[in-house]
């Protein structure tokens, strides 16, 4: 049941309560739904095959579990820094720098990646443009966005995010005639192809497995509503709100999408990714009878790659001034523009967008591996350090003899703790799959030199 709403007053930060309950929802799933989805999800496909859809049902679970236990813990701490600042509280200094270090780190590498993507999305138009351009357009257009004021950011992202929910709505209706009664132009599918070609499981439990891998990453960026509660206009109406809407909504998207995709196309066709014009998207588009299929495919990708982006500046910024306010990054950060916008943590993580936007470009470079390793070693710690303090969080409060949550997460400790082992499992399972063992060698010296950066600054600060 939804908690009765509270007089809006701006977070004792300083940042100001502005995003609304429909905004909270879109700036989630516009977070985690990427570009992945449309181009065909090729490599948890070629693990699992048809399975992939069972891959999808079992992560959106795990990311359930995620939101819910963030929602619990905000509605009672709707302060800046989100699930960074209440690791600090509950689990001690060390875990609430790393964690905001460790997020903003991999939300920079996210968004030079995503800035590269929109780029190259153009270059589908126009191929003679040099790549550089559209990167330096994009990159000053979400920079603006973010620097004028929180309710800016909130309207155009929510107008980001809906343009990839009708994307994928269209797809799901069309897929499902096109599998049923078929198109004009084109015959019914079938479901033939779920059982063909190798079977349901044509991989077996072990293919399964790694697919999740794959999916599991999927699902990153459903923590992002948590991040907004200090600027919420009611967090905590909103905040659980949008995180059941959000987490429901990416799994019928993702889990419906990627059924349609296996469906209407053989896996091992899609199994071999490709560009947007191979995109199962197009093929379903196509059939419809839309003109232009493919230009209309690669506009919802540009999008999805700026929505992306968008927010994931956002969250940057909003963890710089975390950090700022505990001592933990400089004192500059932390402060705001008028309108309540941390414009120079903005500034700051603009370099880093600079730096992984160049490096993401060069793809072949032992960089970029370094770079794409500390982002999925860094994500998984991140959801880890998330549910170690939602434990803390229940055993301190209930230790302290203070009232529950009024939301509550089904079957905690049991669910977070077997969301625990299935993420410390593919964490581990990281090291022996070739593209993401990178993960290891880049991820562990990270969080040692970020431990060594703690020690550093909790002596300068004598926060320690």
């Amino acid at each position: 049941m939804d908690a009765p709403a509270a007089p809006i007053t701006d977070d004792p930060s300083g940042l100001h309560r502005r995003l609304t309950s429909r905004q909270l929802t879109m700036i989630g799933l516009g977070g985690a739904i990427g570009t992945g989805l449309f181009l065909g999800s090729s490599l948890a496909i070629s693990q699992a095959g048809p399975a992939t859809i069972l891959a999808y049902v079992i992560c959106a679970g795990v990311a359930l579990v995620i939101g819910w236990s963030l929602a619990e813990m905000v509605v009672v701490h709707p302060e800046a820094g989100a699930f960074g600042a209440i690791a600090h509280r509950y689990l001690g200094p060390w875990a609430g720098f790393v964690v905001r270090w460790t997020y903003w780190t991999i939300q920079v590498i996210a968004i030079g990646g995503e800035v590269i993507a929109a780029g190259i999305y153009v270059q589908f138009w126009w191929p003679s443009l040099p790549l550089w351009l559209p990167v330096v357009v994009f990159s000053v257009v979400v920079l603006g966005v973010n620097a004028i004021a929180v309710k800016l950011f909130g309207e155009v992202e929510y107008w980001f995010a809906m343009i990839k929910v009708v994307a994928i709505v269209v797809f799901i209706l069309l897929g499902v005639l096109l599998i049923t009664v078929g198109l004009p132009g084109a015959e019914a599918t079938g479901t033939a192809n779920l059982t063909a070609h190798g079977g349901f499981l044509p991989n077996g439990v072990s293919g399964l497995f790694l697919a999740m891998v794959f999916v599991l990453f999927s699902y990153i960026g459903t923590e992002a509503v948590s991040v907004t509660a200090a600027e919420s206009e009611n967090p905590v109406r909103d905040i659980p709100r949008a995180a059941r809407r959000m987490v429901t909504r990416l799994a019928l998207f993702y889990v419906a999408a990627i059924a349609i995709v296996l469906t209407v196309v053989p896996w091992t066709l899609t199994a071999q990714g490709g560009e947007v014009t191979e995109s199962p998207f197009v093929s379903v588009f196509s059939a419809a009878g839309i003109p232009a299929a493919a230009t209309v495919m690669n506009f919802v990708v540009l999008t999805a790659a700026l929505s992306s982006a968008n927010t994931n500046l956002y969250l940057t910024t909003r963890m710089l001034h975390s950090l700022a306010s505990n001592r933990y990054a400089p004192a500059w950060t932390g402060r705001l523009s008028a309108s309540g916008v941390p414009r120079n943590a903005l500034a700051l993580s603009a370099l880093g967008l600079a730096l992984a936007a160049g490096v993401s470009a060069a793809s072949e470079s032992e960089a970029y591996l370094a770079l794409f390793g500390v982002s999925v070693f860094g994500a998984l710690v991140v959801w880890l350090i998330i549910l170690l303090t939602h434990h803390a969080f229940r055993r301190t409060r209930a230790a302290q003899g203070l009232p529950p949550s009024p939301v509550r997460l089904w079957g905690a400790p049991v669910t977070s703790g077997v969301v625990m082992l299935f993420l410390a499992a593919v964490l581990v399972s990281t090291l022996f799959i070739e593209s993401l063992r990178p993960a290891w060698w880049a991820g562990v010296p990270f969080f040692v030199i970020l431990s060594v950066a703690y020690v550093v600054a909790s002596r300068r600060t004598g926060s320690g």
